[in-house]
C-alpha cells in the first residue's frame, strides 16, 4: 500500500485541506476581502488541527474498531491537541495581544524604537475547535473504505 492509498494518511489530509480552505472562505465573508495568506496562519474557523486529528481518530475507529489500542491512542492525542488549541495556544495569543498593546504604547512615547509585533491569532475558541472536530468526524465517516 502506498502512502497516497493509505486512508489513515489521506482522510486526515483531506480534512485538514477542507478546514484550511474553509478558513479562507469564512474570513473572506467576514472581512469582505479575499486573502490566500489565511491558508498559512494559525487559529480561525474551523480548527484544522482538530479536523485533522479527529478525522484520523474516526477513520481508525471505523477501520480498526473502537476497542483497539490504536483508537485509544488516537482519541487521547485528539483530546490533547484540542485542549492545547483552546488552552495553551489561546492563552499565548491573548498574552501576545497584551504585549503588543504595551509595545504600541511604548513606541508612541519613544519614536525611535522599532519592535516587530507578536502574532496574536495562535489558538482557537471552543466553537472553532468543535467545528473542526465535527468536520473531522464527517470527513472520517464519509471517506475511506
Amino acid at each position: 500500500m502506498t502512502l497516497l492509498n493509505n486512508p489513515y494518511f489521506v482522510v486526515p489530509l483531506i480534512a485538514w485541506a477542507i478546514a484550511q480552505a474553509s478558513k479562507v472562505i469564512w474570513d473572506s465573508v467576514l472581512t469582505h476581502r479575499f486573502s490566500v495568506r489565511r491558508l498559512a496562519t494559525a487559529g480561525g474557523m474551523p480548527s484544522s488541527h482538530s479536523a485533522l486529528v479527529v478525522s484520523m481518530t474516526t477513520i481508525i475507529g471505523r477501520l480498526q474498531g473502537v476497542g483497539t489500542p490504536l483508537f485509544a491512542l488516537a482519541l487521547i492525542m485528539s483530546a490533547v491537541v484540542m485542549y492545547d488549541a483552546t488552552g495553551v495556544r489561546r492563552a499565548a495569543g491573548q498574552q501576545a495581544m497584551i504585549l503588543n498593546r504595551l509595545i504600541d504604547d511604548l513606541f508612541i512615547a519613544h519614536q525611535g524604537i522599532h519592535q516587530e509585533r507578536l502574532r496574536e491569532l495562535l489558538g482557537h475558541t471552543p466553537i472553532e475547535v468543535i467545528a473542526g472536530a465535527i468536520l473531522g468526524i464527517v470527513i472520517g465517516l464519509g471517506l475511506g473504505r
